[in-house]
């Protein structure tokens, strides 16, 4: 599978498997687990997280899809930011840790930006690394403003990626913020890339899609991830579902069909404003 690399120097597939959702309703425990343990068979070696959802209950159940497991893979959380102060990042931290079973998240992210000022988070993320419970830190749900006080903040440089909503009809990042993390060579990790499943009923990607011989989820999918420096987090249960991504990304996309979704969804216009889920 296709790789990037961090700003760190660490490398990080273009494709992860997505969690939210997950954790909510303990009947769907074991399809859950069963899920994550699937896309891992199937070569994603990457889970994204966060204490967020289903209040802790989807890094449980990352939790208890690592148990027995000898390679560990790569995993995001992301903490809330009102635990996000110097010292409450570390408690938050460590609870993390012990829901998902293991000694170090890989990728620690700001969830989105809250009242505690970004210098005091920066300070407890810098000690997490220090103490070598995170392996690197980063943001989510940022803009290009966000992103440039986050850079000018002592230590805001070590921010490895910012986690944004991106996805053919949420294009906004391509504004100003995908061009300048592009300049300092942060990639984008885009979450909900397929709209949580909405674009697969958009009649604009169904006709693409149709003349192209592929799913429209999975048209939507490699388009995301054919974008320069951009790694993706689509999110299922469905073993079937988790196949398609790993196939998805590994089929080069023509130049035509860029062009035909070029036009059905275009670019943003300038000023375009930030969008969250």
């Amino acid at each position: 599978m296709e790789t990037l690399i961090l700003p760190n120097g660490d490398k990080v597939p273009k494709l992860g498997l997505g969690t939210w959702g997950m954790g909510e309703r303990r009947g769907d425990l074991s399809v859950e687990v069963k899920a994550i343990r699937h896309a891992l068979d199937v070569g994603i070696c990457l889970l994204d997280t966060a204490e967020m959802y289903g209040d802790g209950g989807a890094e449980e159940i990352i939790g208890l899809a690592l148990k027995g497991i000898a390679q560990k893979p790569y995993i995001v959380s992301k903490v809330y930011p009102h635990n996000a102060s110097s010292n409450g990042v570390l408690a938050a931290c460590d609870r993390s840790l012990n829901r998902l079973g293991v000694e170090r998240i890989d990728l620690y992210l700001l969830h989105w930006r809250g009242a505690i000022e970004l210098q005091e988070t920066i300070e407890g993320f810098e000690r997490l690394v220090e103490n070598g419970k995170i392996g690197a830190w980063g943001v989510s749900n940022m803009d290009a403003s966000d992103m440039a006080e986050i850079w000018s903040t002592p230590g805001g440089v070590a921010c490895q990626t910012n986690q944004v909503l991106y996805n053919l009809s949420r294009r906004w990042p391509e504004d100003r913020l995908i061009p300048e993390m592009a300049q300092r060579r942060v990639p984008v990790m885009a979450y909900s890339p397929l709209e949580q499943g909405r674009l697969a009923a958009d009649s604009r990607l169904q006709e693409i899609a149709d003349e192209a011989g592929m799913q429209p989820l999975d048209l939507a999918l490699a388009w995301v991830v054919s974008q320069k420096d951009v790694f993706a987090i689509p999110k299922s249960v469905s073993p079937q579902r988790i196949d398609a991504f790993v196939q998805a990304v590994m089929k080069p996309l023509h130049s035509d069909l860029f062009a035909a979704l070029e036009m059905a969804f275009p670019p943003p216009s300038l000023g375009a404003p930030i969008e969250m889920l």
